[in-house]
């Protein structure tokens, strides 16, 4: 089973700035039986990007549901393929001249770091968001982490901003419109130019345009501008 995702419009936009990135799709929520987003809020989950691209057919979720049984029930195996994977990513990148870049939480948010994957392949750049504040880190130099708000995290958005790390933002801006230039005092920097979080400028607000299910989102998820 081949665990690492490359095809994606905004993967393919990263091409374009010489990265070449895998990205890991579990199933959100508790979709597999397990929970992969423990400070889900409804807003966010039902917004989830789960469903969009190839996330519309019922193999690709299927695929993802039994990744993730893998995930908690077969750990070894799971990590081991996991590692493959990235191995294989690593040698085209190599071969491309391109930097490997690897995102875990494509639609999870799962602590990492624990596995010390960053440093078992420190050639790779590794990048997520999250919504748990304490999975945030500066302290590995090869992973690059954004704090995501959802309608009930204000508090934890503040803190994240006054730390210094990046916060991604759902906007109701339509494509081909800007987004604010700040929002609470941050300024806001074009996220859906590329999924390349780590090349993003340092403290600001990552604007992200609503997209799917976020369109209709009613909860306060979305930022209406």
């Amino acid at each position: 089973m081949k665990l690492l995702s490359r095809y994606n419009y905004k993967t393919v936009k990263g091409e374009k700035l010489g990265i070449l990135t895998g990205i890991l799709y579990l199933a959100p929520a508790k979709l597999s039986g397990y929970e992969t987003c423990p400070m889900r809020s409804i807003g966010c989950t039902n917004a989830c990007l789960n469903t969009a691209g190839m996330g519309i057919f019922s193999n690709v979720q299927q695929a993802r549901i039994a990744k993730t049984k893998m995930f908690f029930e077969d750990r070894e195996k799971f990590l081991s393929l996991l590692k493959k994977d990235i191995t294989a990513l690593i040698r085209k990148a190599k071969k491309e001249d391109f930097l490997p870049a690897v995102r875990l939480n494509g639609t999870s948010d799962i602590e990492w770091t624990r596995f010390k994957l960053m440093e078992e392949f420190p050639d790779v750049q590794f990048y997520d968001y999250t919504k748990i504040l304490k999975h945030l880190t500066k302290d590995i130099p090869n992973y690059h982490i954004t704090f995501s708000k959802n309608e009930m995290n204000d508090d934890d958005c503040k803190k994240a901003l006054d730390l210094g790390y990046n916060v991604a933002v759902v906007f109701n801006t339509k494509k081909g419109e800007e987004f604010p230039k700040e929002w609470n005092g941050y300024p806001v920097y074009d996220g859906d130019l590329s999924d390349v979080r780590f090349y993003d400028p340092d403290n600001h607000v990552i604007g992200l345009r609503a997209k799917g299910e976020a369109k209709k989102d009613k909860s306060g998820f979305v930022i209406n501008i």
